[in-house]
């Protein structure tokens, strides 16, 4: 859970200490700029969305009960976990793709960059024959790389345009509550 928490707090850029656990309290600016769009669990969301919009959040330390039985929430710690990495790497991507599909195509293409490395040694040495694996395998690490770059790119603009999105929904919602 420490882990867990550490996590949610370099993707948010909160101090949060326990990201799971606790009661939730929103001011209605705070809770009129939040949108969870995960059917899995809004905790983790919410303290990322918050983080990111930069909302104020604190934490009140409380004192807790002895555990007395297992969760009954999720049937294993393996699920809950699971689905929460891909909770956050959803809600992640929703406010910093170019971020995100940066460092993949980086490493994609890092990669084929290495393999490419590796055939022009060899050419050099005169090893041309059966190294022609690498340079196909370079060049389709090269290209798709530079995909997920692209597509990092275009989920940027999209990541602008649900914040536009979001900003008409907060005049829509304030203007009905002020009604």
């Amino acid at each position: 859970q420490k882990f867990g928490s550490w996590v949610v707090r370099q993707l948010s850029g909160t101090q949060v200490p326990d990201a799971t656990s606790g009661f939730r309290a929103y001011s209605r600016e705070a809770a009129l700029q939040l949108n969870v769009v995960s059917d899995f669990t809004y905790t983790v969301e919410t303290i990322i969305s918050a983080g990111r919009k930069n909302l104020a959040i604190e934490h009140v330390p409380v004192k807790t009960n002895k555990k007395l039985r297992e969760s009954r929430l999720f049937p294993s710690i393996q699920i809950y976990l699971r689905r929460s990495f891909v909770t956050m790497l959803k809600v992640y991507s929703m406010y910093r793709p170019l971020r995100l599909f940066s460092v993949a195509g980086g490493a994609t293409c890092l990669a084929g960059l290495a393999i490419g490395c590796r055939y022009l040694f060899f050419f050099f040495q005169g090893q041309t024959e059966g190294h022609i694996q690498s340079l196909i395998l370079s060049a389709i690490l090269l290209i798709v790389g530079f995909q997920i770059i692209m597509m990092g790119i275009s989920a940027e603009l999209i990541a602008v345009n649900r914040q536009l999105l979001e900003d008409i929904q907060i005049r829509i919602k304030k203007g009905e509550l002020d009604k």
